[in-house]
């Protein structure tokens, strides 16, 4: 059963307002790991996730490689990071179970781990998820709250829920982005010499592992975010040099496109992100049959995003891996979408 009802935030405890400080360290933190950290998690969580394959696709100006993130058992590249948040935290942290928030990719990674291991798990997901996204954290026995997609925002920038349970971030938590960062290690197993690796960015956790993996290898491909036009957080944070309010349009793409930039993760983002692309809703519609015609994979918006963003003129003759993060879209829209020339007429 999913339960309904709005989440306030207007007045902060000492005890959130003093962790909302400490958090500003992550980017501190994360600076300082090793190859070695991102090898240990890729093999704790070895049994949790596939090592996705590195596809090629057919693009006559460029080397274009598609990581079939969409691939994972969940469908989603979230289950690497929510596999290795479980692992990685304290037994006693998880005596009353895991709570996250999610629009439903990272709940189902966190879910499937944590209930691979006994423990409850309670998800609270915007207004604005995929029914099946939400479906399918049910289908993994998980607790779903739905809440407005501002309360949803205000619980990603505080974790505060009022639940019981211990809080695992879906974006700004270290060990999520360690998770991620198996996705750049397997890249650079694949093809070793990658020009550019074009990524879907909400949070901006699996762009930051994967360049943080990158980096600790010594390699240094393009780190290239791609967003959908109808929210824009991180390309007008790198334009204005720090995060910004923007407007979220309507969107049937959902998992990127969020009205800011999280405050922990800007360091990061500023530093280890070379460039955005932002897509249109023509152009994702156009990548996402494309995936399903070329490649015959099932991909969600964020996914044909990153297709749409590898086939940008910028990347003419270059060698490049657009990340495919997952496989979850509603049946009806990837109908529309396959049936027709444009659905998102905005």
């Amino acid at each position: 059963m999913i339960s309904h009802h709005a989440v306030r935030f207007s007045s902060l405890s000492k005890d959130v307002v003093g962790d909302l400080m400490d958090r500003i360290s992550i980017a501190e933190a994360a600076f300082q790991l090793k190859l070695k950290d991102f090898e240990e998690a890729a093999n704790r969580i070895s049994n949790d996730i596939i090592e996705t394959p590195l596809l090629p696709f057919d693009c006559p100006d460029r080397k274009l490689m598609l990581k079939a993130e969409c691939l994972q058992e969940l469908g989603s590249f979230k289950i690497r990071a929510g596999a290795n948040a479980i692992e990685a935290a304290d037994e006693k942290d998880l005596q009353n179970g895991v709570v996250t928030a999610s629009a439903g990719n990272f709940g189902q990674g966190v879910a499937k781990a944590a209930l691979n291991r006994g423990l409850p798990v309670h998800v609270v997901v915007p207004d604005t998820a995929a029914t099946v996204k939400v479906e399918a954290l049910l289908d993994l026995g998980a607790k779903v709250t739905s809440v407005s997609f501002s309360d949803w925002w205000g619980v990603m920038m505080t974790r505060s829920t009022g639940l019981d349970g211990f809080f695992i971030h879906p974006v700004a938590e270290l060990e999520v982005i360690i998770g991620n960062a198996g996705i750049g290690l397997e890249i650079a197993s694949k093809s070793s010499d990658v020009d550019v690796i074009v990524v879907p960015v909400g949070g901006g956790g699996m762009i930051c592992g994967i360049a943080l993996a990158m980096k600790a290898l010594g390699k240094t491909p393009q780190i290239i975010a791609c967003e959908i036009e109808s929210s824009t957080p991180l390309y007008s944070a790198k334009i204005q040099g720090k995060p910004v309010k923007v407007e979220r349009g309507n969107s049937w793409i959902d998992g990127i496109g969020s009205t800011s930039v999280l405050s922990e993760m800007w360091p990061l983002l500023d530093v280890l992100v070379d460039d955005v692309i932002v897509v249109s809703h023509l152009e994702a519609e156009r990548a996402l049959r494309s995936l399903s015609s070329k490649a015959h994979l099932v991909a969600e918006g964020a996914g044909a995003v990153a297709l749409a963003a590898a086939m940008h003129p910028q990347f003419f003759g270059q060698k490049v891996v657009a990340v495919i993060s997952g496989g979850n879209i509603d049946p009806k829209t990837y109908g529309e979408i396959l049936n027709s020339n444009y659905l998102y007429d905005n």
